[in-house]
């Protein structure tokens, strides 16, 4: 319902003219990009509307150039007579027609959306003063978090963790929305409190790929440093009040199948979330760029997806079919990610425990992080159903170790390929302290021993999966 709003203007007119509210809002996000810091609050708004807005207060400008790099360019951009003063902000076209049945979750905006396209993010204290004049909605809050290796960046968190909370042995579930930067405390108390129990009672687990990975009690720990990625399993596990251990674990680290079997059914929600970041770093430029460039990254969840994989088939099987959306003209990317997930080796490898043979401190290799990202597409590739996955995690992981393939042009497959490998390589390298090893002449020795010779020293040096699948003939 639209609201309707006082306005205040210096002329006594009862209402602003589009040159006092340009200036206004141009003094606001200067002052919030000068204040910005963890935890500051942003809110979205449809691009749609926003460019209605900045033609509005930009009418009587001069003709100018505008490269959408701020604010005070914004208002210089080129000028239009008589523009009709825009309407009530609507946010409709950035959310799920339907409300979402799980109130953890709040309101569910649209997966694909992208940053300068469809939305722009507004410091607090902007969308403010705009809501104040125009009124309007949905409200779509987003907190500032810091990222990168270092955590020194700064970024929007779009897209929170979308956790499947199963329940047993009460055999329940909810599906939560929860910041990456919450602590595993905060998880374990927001299960509790939407199943309703004691929480010395509870405990949770990682749950990834429906098997316990982890337990999780040190509640402290973020929920980014515990690894927990975007729409995967927590299992809350209730305790036996009479001993106190988990009265539904079982020896293998699955549970029995009668209190599983209600988890490997479809989803009922319709909706296919995405997880991650704004790319754009955090300044009031996020909410002034008129048509920016850069993209989010975004995770794409099937939406009929069941819970569990039973195993690995390239052929003949209704899993391995889905299809990966273009980002620009990324099909060269997309070609090469395809032919690695089907490598039946590949699809195997990563849908297992990979974990446990990354290479955190290979300093040839990127920290893990392309292995995470690339096993964490691979599973959704490999998760019944079809619909397609837009590869944005990856993308950005792959555009932050190699620059030359940031943006959405047109590259070279093979180029690509091969730093794929050469990087999966060392992040997954078994060899956590490479041997120095001097090279011999032939000195006369035959082709064959000095091939076997070099074989070995190369093997010494450099042990993964990629060298099991693609080297050792």
């Amino acid at each position: 319902m639209a609201m309707e709003v006082s306005m205040c203007s210096s002329s006594g007119s009862g209402e602003l003219t589009p040159e006092e509210e340009r200036v206004l809002i141009r003094d606001i996000a200067l002052a919030a990009e000068a204040n910005a810091k963890e935890g500051a609050t942003f809110y979205l708004i449809t691009q749609r509307w926003w460019q209605h807005w900045i033609e509005y207060v930009n009418q009587d400008q001069p003709n100018n150039m505008n490269d959408g790099s701020s604010l005070s360019e914004n208002c210089d951009s080129v000028g239009s007579s008589s523009l009709k003063k825009p309407g009530v902000i609507d946010n409709s076209d950035l959310i799920y027609d339907t409300a979402s049945d799980d109130l953890s979750t709040g309101i569910e905006i649209h997966d694909t959306l992208l940053e300068g396209r469809d939305y722009v993010l507004l410091p607090h204290e902007v969308w403010n003063k705009l809501f104040t004049w125009y009124g309007g909605g949905p409200t779509l809050p987003r907190k500032v978090i810091s990222s990168g290796l270092s955590q020194t960046e700064l970024a929007v968190e779009v897209y929170p963790l979308r956790l499947q909370l199963l329940l047993v042995p009460k055999e329940d579930r909810s599906t939560i929305r929860i910041s990456k930067k919450e602590t595993i405390g905060e998880l374990h108390r927001r299960a509790c409190e939407i199943f309703d129990l004691n929480s010395e009672q509870v405990c949770i687990w990682d749950y990834y790929g429906h098997r316990k990975h982890a337990l999780m009690n040190d509640m402290d720990k973020t929920l980014d440093d515990a690894n927990i990625q975007m729409d995967q399993d927590i299992l809350v596990e209730v305790l036996d009040n009479a001993n106190g251990s988990a009265s539904m674990s079982h020896g293998n680290g699955t549970l029995r199948k009668e209190a599983s079997s209600m988890f490997v059914e479809p989803l009922k929600s319709n909706l296919s979330i995405a997880g991650g970041l704004s790319a754009s770093k955090f300044s009031s430029k996020s909410c002034i760029s008129e048509a920016s460039q850069s993209s989010m990254t975004t995770g794409v969840r099937e939406s009929d997806s069941t819970y569990g994989i039973s195993g690995v088939n390239t052929r003949g099987s209704s899993v391995g079919l889905t299809g990966l959306l273009n980002l620009g003209n990324t099909c060269f990317m997309n070609s090469a990610i395809q032919c690695l997930v089907h490598t039946p080796e590949f699809a195997k490898y990563f849908q297992e425990d990979y974990h446990q043979e990354i290479n955190w401190q290979n300093p040839l290799g990127m920290v893990g992080e392309l292995a995470l990202a690339f096993g964490e597409l691979l599973r959704k590739l490999w998760a019944p159903g079809r619909t397609p996955v837009a590869p944005r995690p990856f993308k950005a992981k792959l555009a932050r170790f190699a620059p030359q393939f940031s943006g959405y042009n047109q590259h070279d497959s093979q180029e690509l390929l091969a730093f794929l490998l050469d990087g999966l390589h060392e992040d997954l390298n078994r060899v956590k302290e490479k041997p120095y090893i001097k090279s011999r002449d032939a000195d006369g020795r035959s082709e064959e021993e000095v091939a076997d010779e070099y074989w070995a020293n190369h093997i010494a040096r450099n042990d993964s999966i990629i060298v099991d699948v693609c080297q050792d003939c």
